[in-house]
């Protein structure tokens, strides 16, 4: 069986003013692809919603449309998983990333990607503006063919642009769970209640509060807790 996973990610530069990244991805079979696609998109149109589904383009008026988007995901054949990255100030890169954040977000794809299970074949989809995007495709191809003796399920690696429906469904949880983790953390005086009602129904329909890791075995909905720890500055 073959699955696209779509991967998108949020508040990953090394100095954003962020103390949480996320880095995600919807997985999507790829015979139920085009179906899925157009459920989405007639959302859309039910909802008459013409903008992207990005978080930094949120709206209240959409809400009822977010929230469907919600349902959607959780009706349907779809799964989410990410990374959560709290207290960024922690990482210490020079001790264990040779210096490099651009090394640390190689061992989160890796870390986010490693649990999908031999068996199947993946296509791993990014976004096309992701920054030095050529170089991370070709790194992380290089290190899952190196570990699995260049026999890797990981069978692609390629960009697309954000005008995807599946990057944009991505985004809104990736940016739903970084948003609640600095909430949490305390890096907005007053969280916007619009904002605030999504991420609720999101910690609803999932069972789980979006600021904290989920079972390790969950995968429908999954968000692997990463935190530097709290004594001494670390990488991993």
């Amino acid at each position: 069986m073959t699955f696209n996973l779509f991967l998108d990610e949020s508040c990953h530069f090394e100095k954003d003013n962020s103390s949480v990244m996320c880095i995600g991805y919807i997985k999507v079979p790829e015979a139920s692809y085009q179906k899925l696609y157009e459920c989405i998109r007639n959302l859309k149109l039910e909802h008459k919603s013409t903008f992207e589904l990005k978080w930094n383009k949120f709206s209240s008026s959409r809400l009822p449309f977010y929230k469907a988007l919600v349902d959607l995901f959780f009706d349907n054949p779809l799964e989410f998983r990410c990374i959560l990255v709290k207290y960024k100030d922690r990482l210490s890169h020079e001790e264990f990333n040779g210096g490099s954040h651009e090394n640390f977000y190689y061992k989160m794809t890796y870390f986010l990607l490693k649990p999908n299970n031999l068996g199947s074949d993946y296509k791993v989809f990014l976004d096309v503006i992701n920054t030095r995007g050529k170089d991370r495709l070709n790194k992380i191809q290089e290190i899952f063919k190196h570990l699995h003796n260049g026999e890797s399920p990981f069978v692609s690696f390629q960009h697309l642009h954000t005008e995807n429906l599946f990057f944009q469904l991505t985004d809104l949880f990736v940016g739903a769970i970084t948003y609640k983790s600095r909430v949490v953390a305390g890096d907005f005086n007053a969280p916007h209640p619009a904002k605030m009602e999504f991420v609720k129904y999101l910690e609803e329909r999932s069972g789980y509060l979006l600021e904290e890791g989920t079972e390790p075995w969950e995968t429908k909905f999954n968000i692997f807790d990463h935190q530097p720890n709290m004594n001494k500055n670390v990488g991993q």
